[in-house]
């Protein structure tokens, strides 16, 4: 089993330099997901929301919306990459 190092919504914030207020939109738009949860705190799997990020960061660069992003991060949940065909 792969030990996960999970951090707090707070934690997602200072680390990658982000508001809350926008992971809490990228996570209610279903790009980031929530590993586990603490009573009501929402905890991430730090990896997966790094990869994430960068990805988001990535493809705003190159001009995706973030619709867009949004449909391709469902797709990546489902099948376990990432594309934007």
């Amino acid at each position: 089993m792969k030990n996960k190092i999970l951090i707090s919504i707070d934690e997602v914030a200072k680390f990658f330099k982000i508001s809350k207020a926008t992971v809490n939109y990228y996570t209610n738009l279903g790009i980031l997901r929530i590993a586990d949860k603490e009573g009501n705190k929402r905890l991430y799997d730090k990896k997966r929301i790094k990869m994430a990020l960068d990805k988001i960061k990535l493809l705003r660069k190159q001009g995706y919306t973030l619709k867009l992003i949004q449909q391709s991060s469902l797709n990546f949940y489902k099948s376990g990459r990432l594309s934007l065909k």
